[in-house]
This record gives C-alpha cells, structure tokens and sequence, in this order.
C-alpha cells in the first residue's frame, strides 16, 4: 500500500477506460470532464459508482478516468470494472466483495457478426414462395 496512485483498465464491448485512483475527496472526471456532465443518466452514474459505494470508498478516493470506443454504455461498464479493479490494487481484502457482486468479472457480451446471405446476424430475407 505504499503507492498513492492505482491503475487499471476495464473493457466492455469495444470500450476502453483506463482508471486512476488517487486519494482525495471523492470527485470523479472522465476525460477531464466532470462525471455528471460526461454520464446523462442517473443509472449511468450509479452503475459506475457501484464498485465504490459497495466497498465504503466513495469520499476516500479522486477518480480519473479516459475513455475511448463505443458508447455511452459500454464506456459505463468499461469504467466500472477499471474503478473495481483498481480498488483491488489498492487492498486485496476488497477483492472478495467485489467478486461476489460481479464486478471483477468482464462482460464478455459483443454484437454478433453479420452472416452472408441474411439480412442481419440471424435475420433472414422475407421468403417468398412464388
């Protein structure tokens, strides 16, 4: 625990966040914008959140996040696993609460493919019989 800063990078579809704990006060930016402006929604914001509130460091924490790829969704979860990961650099201990949420593990969930000779990844041409 002798580093004032803790990194990690989180994905989620094709979103990227690379995350800075540093402590502080509790102020979250990403791509130096403020966190409010950055994520629209409440649920958005609560979502990325989670891992710090689970864990009691919301106040304890400056948050500093960039993001690339995707969008506002992914870019949410990308910054959510960052933040839990992060917090596991910090203190193993939190490592066993935030497994047990889910909030170490990757969505491994992407759009599917196209296929050739359908109109979509499962949608099919209308059919015709005549």
């Amino acid at each position: 625990m002798a580093a004032t800063e803790f990194y990690a990078t989180g994905r989620r579809k094709t979103s990227a966040a690379r995350v800075f704990l540093r402590p502080g006060t509790g102020t979250v930016k990403v791509n130096h914008r403020e966190f409010g402006d950055y994520f629209p929604t409440e649920t958005l914001r609560m979502n990325v959140r989670r891992p710090l509130v689970l864990t009691e460091m919301l106040e304890r924490f400056d948050v500093l996040a960039t993001v690339a790829g995707g969008g506002i969704h992914g870019q949410a979860g990308a910054v959510r696993l960052g933040i839990a990961r992060a917090l596991c650099d910090y203190d193993a201990e939190l490592r066993k609460a935030l497994k047990k949420e889910g909030l170490l593990t990757s969505d491994s969930r992407i759009k599917e493919r196209k296929k050739y000779g359908l109109a979509g990844a499962r949608k099919r041409f209308q059919f015709s019989k005549r």
